[in-house]
């Protein structure tokens, strides 16, 4: 069996998952608590058939093995009032986790989605790797043991229901939270709870439901917390009423990660208005005060005199050269024609629209800790460590967050927040300012990408791409995964960024004897993984340099990768945008279409875009920005398997549209004396409301799978080579920087001492 048939599942496994029985426990409660028993995954295969590693094991996988172990440790509890908790070990950051869990357990005990309540559980040391949020893994790792979780939790109400009515239990229905017998009796699962309880742990076998069974998987629902997220009564960690924790920020160093020296007036700034406390910390000083605008102003007032930080007269080009001279080479040219493309990929900012923000209070021997956090296991441990304190004495709860995409992997805000706390001896409430996050806060690494395809005739010979980044910081969880698994990886002995490069990137073409390697370098920026990680870097490279070896043999850039693709679910989705995009449809001089395809985590998209390049368009006023192209239209197929909520998916991928626009055409950091100049979201140009496309279409490809392939990175990739390749075929030159309007800074710097800019008072000019 070929390649391109075995992927429409993720394995000979995955068609069994609904059909097979699966183990589970009723756990010792006085009400009803159910939980999964699911057995070791087994070890990955030793050899390895092909070049392409992610065949046998992809990142995804080894994060769904690590968390297999404590499956069981998750529970599902039924309660007195019918409705049914879940503690989700994972954090919720707006891509709607808690529906689609919600919906999970749903189905499965056949109760009403507005009877389920999904909560985010704190840190539970014993969960180990099963309480890291990234890599698109929630859904797939979890699909199974919450499902099996909530079957037994069902299976031990019919059971009860039917001691209750003297039957037996195929007599009896669950249906909408009620079960009903003979001769229409019923009874709610809130009054079985305590009868369908146990007093010690009892194995139970379940069989879950066929996906020709499911009435809630499949089937688009809407947020389950819409209705707080657009009144105002969500929670988030700033909202919280921690009793004496008063607000709380940091005045930072002019440059990336210098250090605190002397302060001239830390008397004077203790005496303003409101202000509790002036404390150093590691990071810099910490003011705390009555409210946060005493806080500004107390960090603006400071006087401090700042050491060295590690990127020390660093700037966009000092880096670059860095990178060149680190390059692995590419080998002597082939003697078969060839194209290749060198590519820059500028630093980017790894902020979330929610400010970096935590409460903490360290008093008495203690910590207690609230953030939103994707790894709370590693920030609790880091934090005890931090504070001298045993891990026994740190409490860690994890709040929801808003937004996300890598950042809130870090913890830089809850470590901050404990450190002033024990330093004060009181409760804080600390917040960044959002010139903190550009400039001190965790970007996107500056990267490079070589790539030679060597072609002959109709038939591509080989391909290869030598990636070179900025070292990423793998310290939030991954690295220690990849750590304990690393005997069974078919990747050797190689470093944790190099395992997470090959495992999470393919050639889904068939171009021949291929090969990719990753080196990377200078760890003195702060960086982290941002939404797809290498991701769009790699596919904008590749992808560009298949419109050039389409346009070499002549052939049309849609048909090139349809007849090249591997993969059946590939073409599928690059056909559907063509179709629903009218791919090659007559548009005028400097306008064009794009298309561009990827695929990861067991998961395929292809996205179909048309840019105006045209001067009046280009040359547009922006006030305070660069206009350029703008993306007019953008059509984005996506086949995920099988597809928990279809309305959350599109939701992602419309998100995904938007980072790769930002990507290809507006979004940067401009490094310049070891620091970024931007200072706020005022000169940082994600994609505005100016360059959104008037014409967006996502289009959900019917299951192809009986499991969940990874979503909520998915689109990026797609979305920022396709606009790429857009770009190149209007202006008639293949674009190599990225983004491409980094080279005209639009806006005048602002200062780094003070620290946090001056607040904008012309608002109402601008208003329209």
């Amino acid at each position: 069996m070929s390649r391109a048939d075995r992927s429409s599942g993720h394995g000979s496994a995955a068609h069994e998952v609904g059909r097979r029985r699966f183990l589970g426990y009723v756990l010792a409660a006085p009400t009803l608590v159910a939980a999964a028993e699911i057995g070791q995954a087994p070890p990955a295969a030793a050899g390895i058939p092909s070049p392409e590693i992610t065949e046998i094991l992809d990142l995804n996988d080894l994060m769904t093995v690590a968390a297999l172990p404590t499956s069981g440790l998750i529970t599902v509890e039924v309660r007195p009032d019918g409705t049914v908790s879940f503690a989700l070990p994972r954090a919720e950051v707006g891509q709607g986790i808690t529906t689609s869990t919600a919906m999970l357990i749903a189905e499965e005990m056949d109760v009403p989605l507005e009877r389920v309540r999904v909560s985010l559980a704190d840190a539970r040391p014993e969960l180990l790797f099963n309480q890291l949020t990234g890599g698109s893994n929630t859904t797939i790792s979890t699909y199974v043991p919450i499902r099996v979780a909530a079957a037994v939790a069902r299976t031990r109400l019919l059971r009860a229901a039917a001691a209750e009515f003297g039957t037996d239990v195929a007599g009896l229905t669950l249906k909408d939270g009620t079960v009903t017998g003979p001769g229409g009796r019923r009874l709610g699962i809130g009054k079985l709870s305590a009868k369908a309880a146990s007093i010690s742990p009892e194995r139970v076998s379940v069989q879950l439901k066929t996906p020709d069974e499911f009435t809630v998987i499949g089937r688009p629902q809407r947020r389950v917390d819409a209705v707080e997220a657009v009144t105002g009564r969500k929670k988030f960690a700033m909202d919280l009423d921690v009793p004496g924790a008063l607000p709380t920020m940091v005045c930072r160093p002019p440059t990336i990660n210098g250090k605190v020296g002397p302060v001239a007036n830390r008397a004077e700034v203790r005496a303003m208005p409101g202000v509790t406390d002036v404390v150093d910390i590691s990071t810099g000083v910490a003011v705390r005060a009555e409210t946060f605008g005493q806080c500004i102003d107390a960090v603006r007032a400071l006087r401090v005199s700042w050491r060295p930080g590690t990127a020390e007269g660093k700037s966009d080009q000092s880096v670059l050269r860095r990178l060149r001279d680190v390059e692995p080479p590419l080998g002597l040219p082939p003697v078969t024609p060839h194209v290749e493309g060198f590519f820059t990929f500028q630093f980017r900012s790894n902020s979330a629209l929610e400010p970096n923000c935590a409460v903490a209070d360290v008093r008495n021997g203690r910590a207690e800790i609230w953030a939103s956090l994707k790894s709370p296991i590693v920030a609790r441990q880091t934090i005890a460590a931090k504070l001298g304190l045993p891990l026994h004495a740190v409490d860690v709860h994890v709040t929801e967050g808003g937004g996300s995409f890598g950042r809130k992997l870090f913890f830089d805000a809850a470590l901050e927040a404990a450190e002033v706390s024990q330093r004060t001896g009181k409760p804080v409430k600390l917040m960044w300012h959002r010139a903190d996050d550009s400039r001190q806060g965790r970007t996107h690494p500056m990267a490079t990408s070589r790539v030679r395809a060597a072609y002959l005739g109709d038939t591509v010979l080989s391909y290869r791409q030598r990636h070179t980044s900025v070292s990423t910081d793998l310290g939030h969880g991954l690295g220690e995964i990849i750590t304990s698994l690393a005997a069974r990886l078919p990747v050797g002995d190689i470093g944790f960024s190099e395992t997470f490069f090959q495992l999470s990137q393919s050639m889904p073409y068939e171009f021949g004897v291929n090969s990719r390697l990753l080196a990377e370098t200078d760890k003195s920026f702060n960086t982290g993984s941002m939404r797809n990680v290498y991701s769009p870097d790699v596919t904008c490279a590749r992808e560009l340099i298949v419109d050039r070896l389409a346009a070499r043999m002549d052939k049309d850039p849609y048909a090139f990768r349809h007849d090249f693709l591997k993969d059946r679910r590939a073409r599928a989705v690059l056909d559907k945008v063509a179709e629903a995009g009218d791919w090659g449809r007559t548009m005028p001089p400097g306008t064009a279409q794009g298309i561009a395809f990827h695929n990861e985590y067991h998961a395929h998209s292809a996205v179909l875009v048309e840019i105006d390049c045209r001067p009046e368009t280009v040359n547009r006023p922006i006030r305070d920005g660069v206009a350029g192209p703008r993306v007019t239209k953008v059509v984005l197929a996506v086949d995920v398997g099988l597809t928990v909520n279809p309305r959350g998916l599109e939701a992602q991928m419309m998100g995904c549209v938007m980072d790769g626009i930002a990507l290809t055409l507006t979004s940067s950091l401009h490094l310049r004396d070891g620091h970024f100049l931007e200072a706020s979201w005022d000169n940082y140009f994600y994609t505005r409301q100016w360059n959104t496309p008037r014409e967006l279409e996502i289009i959900v490809m019917p299951s192809t799978t009986d499991e969940p392939g990874g979503a909520g990175e998915l689109g990026v990739a797609a979305s920022m080579a396709a606009v790429a390749c857009a770009y190149g075929r209007a202006t008639g030159s293949m674009p190599t920087t990225f983004p491409i309007n980094h080279g005209t800074l639009s806006f005048e710097p602002k200062p780094t001492v003070p620290p946090v800019p001056e607040s904008p008072t012309d608002g109402l000019r601008h208003a329209r």
